[in-house]
């Protein structure tokens, strides 16, 4: 196993994951939340006001791909990085702990918005 220290560059992983995870989220679930809630004025309001979100679901297989192989990546390099080394020094190694904790929490919530988002985008109209 390397001795590399967990570093900031660590963290890049999940918030590129939690970014993909919201992209799912602003493109197909909270559309079809909202309009499942009665508030179809208000999506299309949100549609006129940024009219890129309907690029994003026209092409949401697409979308939800590379979300996932993002989120799927980021789990995979935290699995990894979970046995690297933290500094010696008392004040970095609570900062690299604080970083691997939030880092956790990060993906985690990626993964989640990435399976509501799933879940409204395709599964949804069959329940």
């Amino acid at each position: 196993m390397s001795e590399r220290a967990f570093g900031w560059r660590d963290g890049l992983a999940p918030l590129a994951a939690l970014l993909g995870g919201a992209g799912t989220l602003v493109c197909c679930a909270l559309p079809a939340l909202m309009v499942s809630l009665g508030m179809g004025a208000a999506v299309a309001g949100l549609v006129t006001a940024v009219p890129q979100i309907t690029l994003l679901s026209e092409h949401k297989p697409w979308v939800f791909g590379v979300s996932g192989v993002l989120i799927a990546a980021a789990a995979l390099l935290q699995w990894r990085a979970r046995g690297l080394p933290c500094p010696a020094d008392a004040r970095q190694a609570a900062a690299c702990r604080r970083l691997r904790a939030a880092s956790w929490v990060i993906l985690g919530l990626a993964a989640t918005s990435w399976t509501i988002g799933f879940f409204f985008a395709f599964l949804a109209a069959w329940v």
